[in-house]
């Protein structure tokens, strides 16, 4: 129901730890691994649909055969036509036919190693050249490197200048390619200091490549690189000789799971997805810790290595609300809880008159939290039922027993989303229009007098709640309409994945602004601003975050109440309450995944508060930019 909110990357790594042989014997093909990572990456679809790409890596291949191959897609439909291009090069009659090892030499994506990443473009315009894996290209295997990563940088300004500092010269001014360039320099260095260092003991050259293949240092290499990153990410990469990595940023911000077993290593942004693609139990798939690497060498060997000093955990509760595919046991039991913990705010909201309400979700994301809910308010009538029989000491008769013991949430299913519309109409009246046709509703299931209470995960900007949503509700006639998001006020910048960057697109924001201009407090408006200006060209360490206080003389119901005037249109007849989820009740039900900045405020990084304080200068001085 809430305004779309940009996803995060995802990630998928297969490393193969036996010869293909093995698996044309057992699976009955030789792309067994190929066929799992298509699984792993159509299964975390809902992370990235502007790009997919694909990478390769051959291990030992005679100088002569290719043995990386990479393909990417900028395609509406790129993880389809991803695989499409690298299936156009298997025919049935040759993948029955051929040998392995003919294969492997002569076919591309015949691979021990492959890495797949899903994009969405959070920095920079959405072209090939800027979709993952980005690759550095050499004729020295080891120095080959492809870098996929979910990952958001608040200071790529001083790693591209520290780039330049040393002479680089990138091809552009991305945060990817930053990324990839910053690696690549380290893992250059390194490889430069082992063929000194043989070359120096006697070693011919010939000698000297296999030594380097064998001994390089991926934690060093990963630890330099990364010890000026500012920011969440996850960054997965196979160099050409065939190691490969996943490391995890110091505060566990964006996610990373692997699966280690005789046959296979693999790693993805999800612990769902490893399952169902493996059939792999879910105590055996763990998370890569903050700060550190799993790394896999040429030979087989894993390891699981801190390169950076873990901070305190803050990772991203928004990856349970609403990114993370529903069906992780973990996340499951959250999102129920979250919409159980809001039972109490709704009962309140509806004056206790559960007779009279009806409960319902919006959209599919928040059906989770919903049964959680209903859950709540099932729990909540049983004491109500246990109270009644309890006063009636024996003496209520039959009909009335089954009364009391037959009182149940009023449950509908309210709004059916019509797959086959597209709101491909850009005037905004017309869209608006488009909109409230994309959606059907149940007719019927509401009376005037009733209480429609419908649940979504989060309210980001509120122009869909108001434009179209809330219309299409009151057409049923409620008396009272209770939008719940199970997720709290979202009042901050994210600048660690999520693309919601401009100050003015959040409700709450705007909310509290009015309120302010409401009660002539204009001048915290002012006080803030020129706080903010003061901390210009200061080193991000020392910034603090004086957004706080545009909010800090309001109570959350109070913003509340203002959004839910702000997102009623002057059309809609019914009373319209909305609800939010607390912050308190949140760290409840996520309890390991305590990162929660777009809601308080509270950065984990020093770039996050200088995000927030350009992000508000930005609004202020009239900037429709990005504020990192």
């Amino acid at each position: 129901m809430s305004d779309q909110i940009k996803h995060e990357c995802g990630i998928a790594l297969i490393r193969l730890k036996k010869p293909l042989s093995f698996y044309k014997e057992k699976y009955g093909t030789y792309l067994y691994g190929l066929n799992r990572l298509y699984i792993l990456m159509e299964k975390q679809r809902n992370r990235g649909q502007e790009g997919a790409g694909v990478v390769g890596v051959k291990l030992d291949m005679p100088a002569g055969y290719k043995y990386l191959d990479r393909v990417r897609s900028c395609d509406s439909e790129p993880i389809q036509d991803v695989f499409k291009k690298i299936q156009d090069n298997f025919s049935p009659e040759i993948i029955a036919d051929k040998e392995t090892e003919w294969a492997k030499q002569n076919l591309p994506f015949v691979s021990e190693i492959y890495l797949g990443h899903l994009r969405y473009a959070t920095f920079g315009k959405n072209n090939i050249d800027l979709v993952h894996p980005l690759k550095r290209a050499s004729n020295w295997r080891s120095r080959n490197l492809a870098l996929a990563a979910n990952f958001n940088l608040t200071n790529v300004d001083e790693l591209f200048k520290s780039l330049t500092d040393k002479g680089q010269h990138p091809r552009d001014y991305s945060d990817t390619v930053t990324l990839l360039e910053k690696v690549g320099y380290y893992l250059d260095d390194e490889i430069q200091n082992l063929y000194r260092k043989y070359r120096d003991l006697g070693y011919s050259k010939e000698e000297i490549t296999p030594l380097i293949e064998q001994n390089l240092n991926l934690q060093n290499v990963l630890s330099l690189s990364s010890k000026n990153w500012d920011g969440g990410y996850a960054v997965a990469g196979v160099t050409g000789h065939g190691d490969s990595f996943v490391m995890r940023d110091p505060w566990g911000i964006r996610p990373a799971y692997y699966y280690n077993d005789q046959e296979v290593v693999v790693v993805a942004s999800e612990a769902s997805v490893i399952r169902t693609a493996f059939g792999a139990d879910d105590s055996l798939i763990k998370e890569i810790d903050p700060g550190f690497a799993l790394i896999i060498k040429k030979d087989g060997t894993v390891s699981h290595l801190e390169v950076r000093k873990p901070e305190k955990r803050s990772s991203c509760s928004f990856e349970r609300i609403y990114f993370s595919r529903g069906n992780d046991k973990s996340i499951y039991q959250e999102r129920k809880k979250l919409g159980m913990l809001l039972v109490d705010q709704i009962i309140n909201s509806i004056e206790n008159d559960l007779d009279n309400t009806v409960f319902s979700f919006i959209p599919n994301t928040a059906e989770v939290s919903f049964y959680g809910m209903v859950e709540g308010i099932r729990g909540h009538m049983l004491k109500d039922k246990k109270r009644l029989i309890k006063e009636g000491e024996g003496k209520l008769s039959d009909n009335q027993l089954v009364e009391i013991i037959s009182r149940e949430p009023r449950v509908e299913k309210i709004v059916i989303k019509d797959a086959k519309l597209r709101t491909f109409i850009t005037s905004d009246n017309d869209r608006d229009e488009m909109v409230r046709h994309v959606y059907d509703v149940t007719y019927g299931a509401i009376n005037k007098s009733d209480n429609l209470v419908v649940i979504d995960d989060s309210i980001v900007r509120g122009t869909t709640l108001k434009r179209s949503i809330l219309r299409i509700l009151d057409t049923l006639n409620p008396k009272r309409i209770v939008i719940v998001s199970s997720a709290p006020q979202i009042r901050y910048p994210d600048c660690y994945g999520i693309d919601m960057t401009r100050m003015g697109e959040f409700i709450a924001f705007n909310a509290a602004i009015s309120l302010l201009i409401e009660r002539g407090m204009e001048s915290v408006i002012d006080d803030v601003y020129n706080k903010c200006k003061k901390q210009e060209g200061l080193p991000r360490e020392s910034f603090k975050n004086y957004v706080k206080e545009i909010y800090a003389p309001f109570t959350d119901d109070q913003i509340s109440d203002k959004i839910a005037s702000m997102v009623k249109n002057k059309s809609v007849k019914a009373d319209v309450k909305v609800i939010f989820q607390t912050v308190e009740n949140l760290h409840e039900a996520c309890r390991e995944n305590s990162g929660d900045w777009y809601f308080t405020g509270e950065y984990p990084t020093p770039g996050g508060n200088k995000v927030v304080n350009t992000a508000f200068i930005n609004w202020v001085e009239g900037k429709n930019e990005r504020s990192y």
